[in-house]
Formats: C-alpha cells, structure tokens, sequence
C-alpha cells in the first residue's frame, strides 16, 4: 500500500483558553497542501502478527523508532484488531518540527490506509477517535480539506466560502520548534472577532486582522522568521505567516509566485495551489 501523507498551514491560530485537561483550547483553519510525504507498507508473513518493522529515509527523523507516530498509529489499531504484521517505509519530505504536521499526517494516513487495506471499515468518526489520541491535529488529515478547527484543533466545522486560485509559497528556515515549548510562551486569550467569521472576508483584508498567537513569542527567539514573512510581502504576498508552532511561513499570491531560489537562498522552499 503506497500513499501520500500532505502537510497544512494554518490560517490564523488563536490560543483561547487552558483546559483542565492540560491542553489548550484554540481556533484555527486547517488547509491541507500538496506538499506530501512518501508511506509505503506491506504485510510480512516472516513477522508474527501484530509486529511492524519500521525504516525511513529523506530528511531526517530525530527519536526512536518505536517512538514515531506511524508506528505508534499501527500499534493503536492493533489493540482492536488482528493486523498482519506489516514493513514500513517513510520517505520524508515535510520538515519536522517546522508547523506543517508532517508527522501528524503520517499518522492519520497509516490509519486511513490500515483501515482501507484491512478492511477495518471503520468510518471517518471513528478514525478520528484514533487520530485523537495521537496527536491534536492528526484528526484533521482524517478530514483532510479546509475546515475551522476549535477545542484542541480537533473538531470541526465546514467553511461554506473557501478562496481558491491563490498560489501559495512555503518556506522553512531549518529551526526546529518544539510545541510545547511554544505554547508555553503564549497567553491565552479570547479574541474579540472569531476567526470563523474573518476568514469569510477577503483575503486582502487578513493581513491586517488574522493573526498566529505563537509567531510574536517565536519570532523574539528566531527573527529570520518576521524577515521571511516581511520579504513575502515585499515581493506581492497578499497574505504571509507562520505556520502552526513554526517555523515554516508561507505566503499566498494572486498571480505568480517569485523566484523562491534569488530570495531565499539555501532554505527549503515549496510552491503550489492553495
């Protein structure tokens, strides 16, 4: 089974409140975006059931083996059924650590496709049930599509007006950021316009009223990331930010995107539709 894990920005994020459960309630809108990584799995009858063997390759992937998330999500899966043991390949493409879900994603699509190619059935409510104790925004790659995201950034509501015809531009400055790190920076607080309602105005008018909670506290530690975003503007970005906890930003253009390579020298950088 070969699939495509795609990363997300995130179009605003406000950090609303601290729960008693130790996490934050926040509003944001997830956007899914081509940029993917590469997951390969297939059933291995020398393996006793149950087991999955795990390799990766492309960018690097810091931690355990067994620590990472599309291991874990098999692991999850096989306390409810029989699974045949599985070899996983990831090729990764998304950077870590860089506010696009990477790992998130890969998460969500080994459940997706563990419950496509075992014949799970399980349904998108219950594959986010899953999806959820793994990771707050791994059930948005069960949903995959543009959605207002509220409580942990794990429910849900569907954007009646979406923009389209944008192109957008992703650029990440090799600074690993580290989530709960950047939560611990930020005070919550409630915003007096919900994002849900100013993500229906025009996209010329969010430079000046949607907002990423955590870039002022990262941006003091990593200024690279404002000049990123300020160069965007500068070269015709309708709309720039950072992404998530960080650190990638992107930048979205009516028409053409710029020569990413002249401005951004030696930093990744990825270019396609909104």
């Amino acid at each position: 089974m070969l699939c495509f894990p795609n990363a997300k920005i995130n179009l605003g994020l406000n950090i609303i409140s601290k729960r008693t459960d130790g996490f934050h309630n926040i509003e944001t809108v997830f956007c899914p975006v081509a940029l993917s990584d590469i997951l390969e799995f297939v059933t291995d009858p020398d393996m006793r059931p149950g087991t999955c063997s795990f390799n990766a390759s492309g960018i690097r992937i810091d931690g355990a083996q067994d620590d990472n998330l599309v291991v874990r999500a098999y692991r999850l899966l096989c306390h409810d059924f029989n699974l045949p043991a599985i070899s996983v390949h990831l090729h990764k493409m998304i950077p870590p650590g860089a506010g696009l879900g990477g790992g998130s994603s890969d998460a969500a699509f080994m459940l997706k496709y563990c419950d496509r190619e075992f014949g799970l059935n399980l349904g998108n409510d219950k594959l986010c049930g899953y999806a959820d104790e793994l990771g707050s925004d791994c059930a948005f790659f069960i949903i995959n599509k543009p959605v207002f995201g509220y409580e942990r950034g794990n429910r849900f509501r569907e954007l009646a007006h979406f923009p389209s015809n944008l192109c957008l531009v992703i650029i990440n400055p090799g600074i690993h950021i580290h989530t709960a790190s950047a939560y611990a920076g930020v005070k919550p607080r409630k915003p007096s316009r919900s994002l849900e309602e100013m993500i229906r105005l025009p996209v010329s008018a969010w430079k000046d009223l949607i907002k990423n909670d955590f870039e002022p506290v990262i941006v003091t530690h990593h200024p690279v990331i404002a000049e990123i975003r300020d160069t965007l503007y500068r070269l015709g970005a309708v709309y720039a930010s950072m992404s998530g906890s960080g650190s990638s930003v992107f930048g979205l253009f009516s028409e053409k995107a710029p020569d990413l390579e002249v401005h951004f020298p030696g930093l990744f950088n990825w270019t396609g539709p909104l």
